[in-house]
């Protein structure tokens, strides 16, 4: 494991308590899937040279201007579940974000979250040893910025607040809301999280199209968002239930 050039510590119940923070790394995920940490401990960097996004998309971003934050958890069986987690985390990011810059985001399905329809956050969950819940939240990025990357549907919250965003008060606010929601959801409070999320996103009882993870399409009325199964209501009339994991893109219909 590579030293890291500083170590925050805060009292929080789990997520963050201690902090490693370092000027580079390779990747947060990475460093947090191969460290013997106790669960909850946060890696930060200034700057990712190989930091990646869904679907092993490359995601970069200039030294600073962003919050790249990974968290090692532990979680029960039960609760281990990839869609559960991303959840958990959308919504404690949601929340910070309405601290931070006062405004509402969406969820895009199913990691992405959206303020005014521009993507403003990347969530990655990874499995492999352990489990990594990876955060990439543009903070201090100008329109140009995105320009210069070809990234047009891209904002911060910046941009939105209309003033700088101090990274370190965002670092310990996403923690905080973090921890909470964790601790809550530990102690099996699983409905709000499971509200928060399906209001979120947005599409119940509109029509959507949905991409399975075996890359067919279907399509029809979203009628019930759940961990336990997203239910469609096809246009013949037949009802249909998915198993979150099963879907890989979930989308308004055109």
């Amino acid at each position: 494991m590579i030293p890291p050039d500083e170590i925050w510590t805060h009292d929080t119940m789990r997520i963050g308590r201690r902090v490693l923070h370092f000027r580079e790394l390779a990747s947060t995920n990475d460093e947090a899937a191969r460290s013997n940490e106790e669960e909850g401990t946060a890696f930060t960097a200034d700057f990712q040279s190989k930091g990646r996004g869904q679907h092993g998309r490359v995601w970069t971003s200039r030294p600073g201007d962003s919050l790249l934050l990974s968290v090692l958890l532990k979680p029960p069986p039960s609760l281990a579940r990839p869609v559960i987690l991303t959840a958990l985390v959308a919504v404690a990011v949601g929340d910070a974000i309405l601290e931070l810059a006062g405004v509402q985001t969406r969820i895009k399905w199913p990691n992405d979250l959206l303020v005014r329809g521009k993507k403003v956050c990347g969530i990655l969950i990874e499995q492999s040893f352990g489990t990594v819940v990876g955060i990439g939240l543009n903070l201090n990025q100008t329109p140009d910025d995105f320009a210069i990357a070809g990234l047009p549907d891209a904002t911060s919250l910046a941009m939105v607040a209309g003033v700088p965003i101090d990274r370190r008060l965002a670092l310990e606010t996403v923690l905080r809301k973090f921890d909470d929601d964790y601790d809550r959801l530990l102690n099996g409070e699983t409905v709000p999280l499971e509200s928060d999320w399906k209001w979120r996103i947005g599409l119940l009882g509109r029509s959507v199209v949905i991409e399975r993870a075996n890359g067919d399409f279907v399509s029809g009325r979203l009628m019930e968002m759940a961990f336990d199964g997203i239910e469609l209501v096809h246009d013949d009339g037949t009802a249909e239930v998915l198993q979150p994991e099963s879907v890989r893109h979930l989308f308004p219909a055109p």
